[in-house]
């Protein structure tokens, strides 16, 4: 071994200082304690770095943590990077996030186009996918919850932090999406798992540490789309929506057709079957009384909110399957000839059976509503202008509209049939969206409370 690595103890003490520090931790602004490496294994032995693979367990505010995190070790730092250093400025030797060493993402390229098996790691290939020639990855900036590499122009390698035992859903829906030949999803190439005996006998199988798929160069972001056209709207005092060169609405439709054909093709994968409307409903009403708890100006909509709830409860069996089940515009790209949804891995935080159990479509179909209400009002945070609240009000009923058309043309089922039960969904988003800003971004907070009492009040 050409370079010596640093011991344990060390290596969970300066982990305690940088893992709060990176944006995909999940536990930013709680208590961090209990730092421990419950493997360590070298992933490559060069004479200039050692790259380790880490499984790191942690306790946040009081709750265990598993993090994936790939170490480099070297007598300096690679020129010209961010590299995020563990150690100190000037130490010696420095210690970086180990997918900042373009080694390491060059020989990860070269085990997964192998299948290789490299401490335990498995790198496994869809039949018939093709890789680029050896180079190596790029990250992605930007807020994510994972780490994104891109190899050439073409794939994309994305690293799973938060690590929980089993299949990933990103993974697993994926290739239940391809078996259907999905138009409105990236390819799955390949993945890398693991056998990890040290989470015990679970019965999970193998665990997802990295999922690779077609990278599509020069999509446009969804929520970056519909925010420009909101802006351009602002800027054009005299014309409406629907007159202004970037109206969104045709770009709804075709999503709105997009996320249809997703729930299509995973009810034909997957199965479809039934919940009770109680059973839907109880994690909404938990929801409900934990955001009331945190912020009290919920508790005059409280009644309100469980009388939809309450519906939904009453209305007996209701029609679930595998759904995407975190989506946003931010889950969206536009390529030139069709939408693509990504990112199936569903909440990261939430226990993985959890993100795995069938749901109503209504939730997906809830989650873009929303956004579309954020992309609409984002920019009027504080600002009193009536005439421009009018016009994002126009804006966002304009694209609601359009994009439940695009998915009833698809599913020949309107999401704006469903009554209380996309009421219940879009309510309950909302709810959370007003605990997240009264958290993160305090000016935020009204516009998903204006999104409560609109919806209360709509019915």
């Amino acid at each position: 071994m050409s370079i010596t690595p640093i011991d344990d103890d060390t290596i969970a003490r300066l982990l305690t200082d940088w893992l709060p520090e990176q944006r995909w931790f999940a536990g930013k602004g709680l208590e961090l304690a209990g730092v421990r490496i419950s493997r360590r294994e070298v992933f490559l032995d060069d004479p200039e770095v050692l790259v380790e693979h880490l499984l790191v367990d942690v306790e946040v505010d009081g709750r265990p943590q598993r993090y994936q995190v790939p170490i480099a070790t070297a007598a300096e730092l690679p020129g010209d990077r961010r590299t995020f250093p563990l150690t100190p400025e000037g130490a010696s030797p420095v210690v970086y996030d180990g997918l900042r060493d373009p080694r390491s993402t060059e020989s990860l390229l070269r085990h997964l186009a192998g299948q290789d098996e490299v401490g335990g790691l498995r790198f496994r290939l869809v039949p018939g996918a093709t890789l680029p020639g050896p180079t190596w990855g790029r990250l992605l900036e930007g807020e994510q919850s994972n780490s994104s590499l891109v190899f050439g122009d073409d794939l994309m390698v994305k690293v799973f932090r938060l690590v929980q035992p089993g299949v990933n859903p990103d993974v697993e829906l994926h290739a239940a999406l391809a078996e259907r030949e999905c138009p409105a999803v990236a390819a799955l190439r390949g993945w890398v798992e693991l056998d990890d005996d040290t989470v015990g006998d679970t019965g999970a199988g193998p665990t997802t540490l990295a999922m690779a798929q077609e990278f599509m160069a020069g999509a446009a972001d969804g929520w970056a789309m519909a925010t420009a056209s909101v802006r351009d709207l602002f800027a054009e005092a005299d014309l409406l929506a629907e007159e202004v060169g970037t109206d969104f609405a045709d770009e709804s439709f075709r999503l709105g057709a997009a996320v249809a054909q997703v729930h299509e093709d995973l009810a034909a994968a997957t199965g479809v079957g039934t919940r009770d409307g109680t059973d839907l409903v109880a994690s909404m009403r938990a929801r409900l009384d934990a955001a009331v708890a945190e912020v009290p100006e919920l508790a005059g909509f409280a009644d309100a909110a469980r009388t939809v709830f309450d519906e939904v409860a009453g209305s007996g069996p209701v029609r679930v399957h595998r759904i995407h089940g975190d989506l946003h515009l931010g889950q969206t790209l536009r390529v030139p000839d069709r939408w693509i949804v990504i990112d199936f891995e569903g909440e990261p935080a939430a226990p993985l059976a959890e993100r795995r159990v069938a749901d109503a479509p209504a939730r997906d179909v809830a989650g873009i509503l929303r956004s579309l209400d954020y992309a609409a009002q984002h920019t009027l945070v504080g600002v009193e202008d009536r005439q421009l609240r009018f016009r994002a009000r126009e804006w966002r009923d304009r694209n609601v509209d359009a994009f439940c058309t695009g998915y009833a043309e698809v599913r020949a089922s309107d999401p704006r049939e469903t009554g209380a039960l996309l009421r219940a969904y879009t309510l309950d988003k909302a709810l959370y969206e007003v605990v997240y800003e009264t958290r993160n971004r305090p000016g935020w907070v009204a516009v998903p409370m204006g999104a409560v009492e609109r919806i209360l009040t709509a019915g």
